[in-house]
This record gives structure tokens, C-alpha cells and sequence, in this order.
């Protein structure tokens, strides 16, 4: 019981640090806090601005590894809808005949082999040895780590992607030389790749959350921005997520000032089904009208998956929010279906970057689902395709850059 308590002081903590971070709390405690993690920006901020220097002046220098290289990012800590846009991406170029590896870091993953520091020092310094090699979640055949070990999105991604490889190390230029050598990859996909130098792209796309774009404009930890706006410059094509469809001309305006002429792909996540967890049932999003419904999260932004529900009719009578890639104990998901019972709700709902976090042998009192999201495009689909084409036919990506540059 001590232990658990601790974990939820712990938990409580979190959650009030992450409001500050969002400027979802007012009141002293909350202005103390984010003017200690103001003067913290402030440190951030120099030392971005110093690396993104030693890059530029070649101090530093990015290792080009002779193939296809396109990343996907945000200037912003999570929540920008970034999953399924790699993975409409990855499928796209895959349905036109390249040999995709999606590289991811694979966050919060636990490693295969456990390696303190010191030991990896030793190795790197004194033995000399190789590195281990990355994690291979996906050989393109079958899925091969679960999420403890792959990380929430890795996961998702290879299983919803079968013929894609998927890999995760921190270290992106070895997990792309891996995926070259061993699977023959002529195409690399950097799932969160825009803050990683090493690895240059010939694409790079930017996602913007329309809802939400830059936060309170505050370098992390005060805000959510890991790099100042103005690198809006570095985008190819900049996506805005999470559209209701209703234009924002004080956001494209604040785009095309910083990266003038950029190619703007306005896209939704747009529901499709309610898919049991751990199961193969399958509801339509009908099934959500007027009935009694519980949710439960840990996502950067649970706001919009709980607006989903609503949208559909829900009677959202329960909810519980966890901190972002939160990773759920059999005590907690005890408590949550004891407090909907109580609630006598219909069936409750997650998201499918939660549900991947839940063990398979865990029993269910109630029916539980998460709901699967797709990307829409709204706005831009032909550059949408002309992106994919710049990557699949560069010749033929060059002359339609060229004719629209002039």
C-alpha cells in the first residue's frame, strides 16, 4: 500500500508539472514552478541553438548514407497526431515499389540487453567491440518484440504495417546501415526525426497540430517547443494535423513568413471503427450513440481523443487520464474497471497507443475497445502525392520541384 501510494504522489506530481508545461494551471504553485522552468528554457534554448550551429558550420557533420532518407517531426513535444502520418507515408511509398525500414528511438522501450553505462564505455574505449545491433520489431514478415520492449509507436507501426521494417535504436544512423545491409532497405522512413542532425533528409516533414501549434511559444521545459518557430524554414512540406477543416489564415500567414512558398497538407485523424482489445471483435462508431461509455488514457493530449467520443454521441460518464506512454499495472487497470462498474457503463474505450500497453492474459470484467484512427487528407492531396513521387521517382520529383520553384 506505501508503494502504491508513493506511486500516485508521484503520478500527482507529474500531472501538475505536465499542466504547467501546457499553462493548464493558474495560482502560485503553478506561476513558481513555471518560472523555474523558465530560466531551464533559457539553458535549453542556448544549448539548441549551439548545436544547430555546430551542424551548420559543418563542425558536427550529418553521415549521409547513400540512400533515401525522409523524416517525419514536429518542432513541438507530442501530441501532434505524428503515428499515423508515418504510417500513411510508409504505406504509400510501399505501394509504389520502395523497400521501406521505419527507424524510430524507440521511446521509453526497454532494451534486450541490459548494458549499464559503464560497461558501454568499456566496450566502446577499451574493447573496441561492435555495437549491439538495433532492435528489430518488424523484419517485414512478422512482429517480433511486443510494445515493452518495441515502444508504443514502433509497435503499432509494425503491426499495422506488414512488409515495412521497422527498427528501433537511438543511434539512427546504425539502425539505417543495418536496415541497408540487412534488408536491403532503399528507403528510410525517421519516425520523430527532425530534432536528429546525424541523419539529413531529403525530405523533411513538419507536423504542426492546427488545434495547438507551438503552445505558449516557450522553449521546453516552459513550453512544448524543442526548436524556436523560425525553423519552420527547415520544413519540405509542412502538415497541418487535427483539422476541423476551417482555414487559419494567421497560422499559414506565420508559416509562409518563416518558410515562404512551403507546401501546406491540411489532414484530419478521422475515426473508422471500435476494435476490441486483445480481441478480434469489431464495433462501428454507431455503436457509441447514447451509450454509457468510460475512457481512459496516456497521451500527451487526451482532449481530443475524449472530443472523439462526444463527437459520436457518447455519454461520457468516466474518465481517467494518465501521464503520456504511461504503462499500465494490473492494479490500475483493477481500479479503473471497479470505478466503471460502479458507473455501470456499456463498455469503455482507450486509445490504440494505450491498448498496445496492456498485457494480453488481462481479464476483462467489462467489454473494452480502443478506438483506430486514419489520416484524411483534406487539403493538398496532390502534393501529398507529388512528396511521395519526389521520393519513389526522384528525376521525375525534381522537374515538378523545378517547374514549381520557377
Amino acid at each position: 500500500m506505501a508503494i502504491s501510494r508513493f506511486r500516485k504522489t508521484l503520478s500527482q506530481i507529474g500531472e501538475f508539472a505536465v499542466d504547467v508545461f501546457y499553462d493548464r494551471r493558474r495560482g502560485k504553485r503553478a506561476f513558481a514552478l513555471g518560472l523555474f522552468l523558465y530560466g531551464l528554457s533559457l539553458i535549453f534554448g542556448f544549448l539548441a541553438r549551439l548545436r544547430f550551429f555546430l551542424y551548420k558550420k559543418r563542425i558536427l557533420k550529418d553521415q549521409p548514407l547513400g540512400c533515401l532518407v525522409v523524416v517525419v517531426g514536429n518542432l513541438t513535444v507530442g501530441g501532434t497526431g505524428k503515428t499515423p502520418v508515418v504510417e500513411k507515408f510508409a504505406r504509400s511509398l510501399q505501394q509504389r515499389g520502395r523497400r521501406v525500414a521505419i527507424l524510430s528511438r524507440g521511446y521509453k522501450s526497454k532494451n534486450i540487453t541490459k548494458e549499464s553505462r559503464l560497461q558501454k564505455l568499456w566496450r566502446t574505449f577499451v574493447t573496441g567491440e561492435d555495437p549491439p545491433p538495433p532492435k528489430i520489431v518488424s523484419d517485414g514478415e512478422a512482429v517480433l518484440l511486443d510494445s515493452e520492449f518495441a515502444g508504443d509507436e514502433p509497435f503499432m507501426l509494425a503491426r499495422n504495417l506488414p512488409g515495412v521494417i521497422v527498427l528501433v535504436d537511438k543511434d539512427r544512423v546504425k539502425s539505417g546501415t543495418y536496415a541497408i545491409k540487412r534488408f536491403g532497405c532503399d528507403t528510410l522512413v525517421l519516425d520523430d526525426g527532425f530534432q536528429y542532425l546525424p541523419l539529413k533528409g531529403r525530405l523533411n516533414l513538419l507536423l504542426v497540430d492546427k488545434s495547438n501549434p507551438f503552445g505558449n511559444q516557450h522553449l521546453m521545459p516552459r513550453g512544448i517547443l524543442r526548436e524556436p518557430v523560425r525553423h519552420l524554414k527547415r520544413a519540405s512540406y509542412v502538415f497541418l494535423t487535427k483539422s476541423d477543416g476551417v482555414p487559419d489564415p494567421e497560422l499559414e500567414a506565420l508559416i509562409q513568413k518563416h518558410n515562404p512558398g512551403v507546401d501546406v497538407i491540411e489532414c484530419a485523424h478521422k475515426p473508422q471503427f471500435l476494435q476490441e482489445v486483445n480481441g478480434e471483435k469489431r464495433l462501428p462508431l454507431d455503436e457509441l450513440l447514447k451509450k454509457r461509455v468510460g475512457a481512459f488514457s496516456g497521451i500527451a493530449v487526451p482532449e481530443s481523443f475524449e472530443c472523439f467520443l462526444h463527437d459520436f454521441g457518447a455519454n461520457l460518464i468516466y474518465t481517467k487520464r494518465f501521464l503520456d506512454h504511461h504503462r499500465f499495472d494490473t492494479e490500475e487497470l483493477h481500479e479503473i474497471f471497479k470505478e466503471a462498474a460502479a458507473a455501470n457503463l456499456d463498455f469503455i474505450v482507450t486509445t490504440e497507443k494505450d491498448a498496445v500497453r496492456i498485457p494480453e492474459d488481462t481479464d476483462f470484467p467489462l467489454p473494452l475497445y480502443f478506438l483506430r484512427l486514419e489520416i484524411e487528407i483534406l487539403r493538398g492531396v496532390n502534393d501529398f502525392d507529388a512528396a511521395v513521387s519526389k521520393i519513389c521517382f526522384p528525376d521525375e520529383g525534381r522537374r515538378t520541384f523545378a517547374v514549381k520553384s520557377s
